[in-house]
């Protein structure tokens, strides 16, 4: 029996040339019942190579070595752990972090051969569950680290040395049963599951049903086995049976009719507890078959490869070129880059023509700080003239927006095809989609099912109006007035952001001008609290303004 469990354990291929042996990592697969591993590139790590080769002459000569990629790890073991050499304006600021992200990758090979030996010793777990075991360790930076300052490169090769730890590793954890599949489950952040289910091809709103129903499963499983006084002793982690899943199905059935729902959770309705438990397995597939998943660093280039951007400064721009991809908006889209090259010309413009007056109260405003009540004091008038003035100055530049973006001209549109494209998936990074999303949360609960059976199940009309049990004019009727709710609040969110945009932008612009006007005079930006000072700096930002106009 040993013999024919042995010979199912899947080959490993070769990685064919030091590129791949330093950008690729194991993944397996199941196909037909039956589990292969392959290699699979990790992008950034290959195109780092790519730039070593073509910018540094010690490493490209290394890559052509017939040394079995000696040369390579001891080149990555320099940076990695001594930062040998000075950094070149060229080379990533990450080269340290990058250099063990590379040793890792070739060590993988190790990895595979550690769990193969422990496997033949002992078959009491699987194979894959030995391979996830080498793996912990691996991806476990400060033990990694462990492991590679003990290496001496003239007793043995790396692969043999690494492969000699984690053998000893793999025996010591998997005698005490630490790293049960229930207790990866249990332990790992939304984060790293998320990351996990990206790599195996995974996408919203699948993602969020995934995460949801782990909650539920994690509060059933805690409960029924963890804390379980009847639970076997040493066995913590026990196999769930039906009734948990069923339990934690009920959960998450329950959860999903409530207002704080996720939103691409509840359009997808009910579960049973037989899809609750094919959900969890899913789940622990991921995370054993996705080494990154254990080291938070590389959140980025996860969520990089499945097609996302996760930009650090959030664009204030109305439109996004990602949420429109109907051919009926296709002209909004090619106006998009024109307009917001127009925005920012067209608000100087309305700066530069505004009497002195005003544009001392935008300076004192919003370059200066002070208050409405300040400013009154100034001009010897009372706070609420001030703030008439302010009004009157935000709505000439309001104006100019509303002419570039023209909003009741392209939401109606907007909104028809993000109800087709978008409804089931949102992309939470764009201010538009959240908008419509809170905007549905308030509709009528009848008006929520219309849209739900419509855009989230994609039903055909007939059989919409069987399952409301209203006639197809009316439930048609519904639809029309429930998007009329949706562009009416689109509009009150563009208008909004619009405001804060030009507030923000405001507050740049001036604060821009009086920078300069102290750099020029030689005040400290904290120093402007007399009123000597701020007349001082006043006249000059004015200066400066008026110069700009000529």
């Amino acid at each position: 029996m040993f013999t024919r469990m042995f010979t199912s354990i899947p080959k490993l291929p070769s990685r064919q040339n030091s590129t791949e042996k330093f950008s690729m990592y194991m993944t397996v697969e199941n196909n037909q019942g039956y589990s292969t591993i392959k290699w699979k590139t990790e992008p950034h790590l290959q195109t780092n190579i790519e730039l070593y080769k073509s910018r540094h002459y010690k490493f490209a000569s290394l890559v052509n070595q017939d040394d079995n990629g000696k040369g390579l790890v001891q080149f990555w073991i320099d940076m990695a752990f001594n930062n040998l050499q000075p950094k070149e304006d060229w080379e990533p600021e990450t080269r340290v972090q990058k250099a063990w992200e590379h040793l890792t990758a070739y060590c993988e090979e190790s990895c595979y051969r550690a769990a193969v030996q422990v496997w033949k010793d002992d078959t009491s777990k699987s194979w894959e569950e030995y391979i996830f075991l080498s793996r912990c360790f691996m991806y476990e930076a400060t033990k990694f680290r462990q492991i590679l300052a003990k290496y001496n490169s003239n007793d043995s090769s790396i692969n043999t040395y690494v492969t000699g730890v984690l053998i000893k590793n793999i025996k010591d954890s998997a005698a005490v049963a630490k790293f049960s599949k229930w207790r990866l489950l249990h332990k790992k952040s939304d984060k790293e599951l998320k990351e996990a289910l990206a790599r195996t091809g995974r996408y919203e709103p699948e993602i969020s049903r995934f995460l949801l129903a782990r909650k539920y499963f994690k509060q059933v499983y805690q409960m029924n086995k963890i804390q379980n006084p009847a639970k076997i002793t040493g066995q913590k982690w026990q196999e769930p049976d039906s009734t948990d899943f069923a339990e934690a199905a009920n959960y998450y059935n329950a959860q999903i009719l409530l207002p704080c729902a996720p939103h691409e959770v509840a359009v997808a309705g009910n579960i049973t507890g037989e899809q609750l438990k094919v959900s969890m397995e899913i789940c622990i597939a991921a995370l054993q078959n996705y080494p990154k998943s254990i080291t938070p660093r590389f959140s980025l280039e996860a969520l990089t490869e499945t097609g996302r951007q996760v930009e650090k400064n959030e664009s204030l721009e109305i439109l996004s070129q990602d949420s429109l991809t109907s051919e009926e908006v296709e002209d909004s889209l090619e106006n998009q880059g024109r307009i917001v090259k127009q925005i920012e010309p067209a608000l100087q413009e309305q700066l530069l023509s505004l009497k002195v007056e005003q544009k001392e109260i935008l300076l004192l405003y919003y370059g200066l700080e002070l208050n409405q009540k300040q400013i009154a004091d100034r001009f010897q008038v009372t706070q609420g003239a001030i703030a008439h003035r302010l009004k009157t100055i935000e709505i000439k530049l309001l104006k100019t927006l509303y002419r570039l973006s023209k909003p009741p001209q392209w939401v109606s549109q907007y909104v028809a095809v993000w109800l087709n494209r978008n409804y089931q998936a949102p992309v939470y990074i764009d201010l538009i989609h959240v908008a419509l999303i809170e905007a549905i949360k308030k509709l009528e609960p009848q008006e929520q099912e219309v849209l739900l059976l419509t855009y989230g199940q994609k039903l055909d009309e007939q059989e919409i109006v069987k399952q409301l049990g209203i006639a197809l004019p009316e439930s048609r009727y519904i639809l029309r007035k429930t998007k009329a709710k949706l562009e009416a609040a689109l509009i009150n969110s563009i208008d909004t952001m619009i405001n804060k945009y030009l507030q923000i932008w405001l507050t740049k612009i001036t604060k821009s001008v009086v920078k300069s006007a102290c750099e020029k005079l030689g005040i400290l930006r904290d120093k402007i609290t007399d009123i000597p000072t701020i007349h001082t700096v006043l006249e000059e930002s004015l200066k400066n303004w008026d110069f700009e106009k000529k």
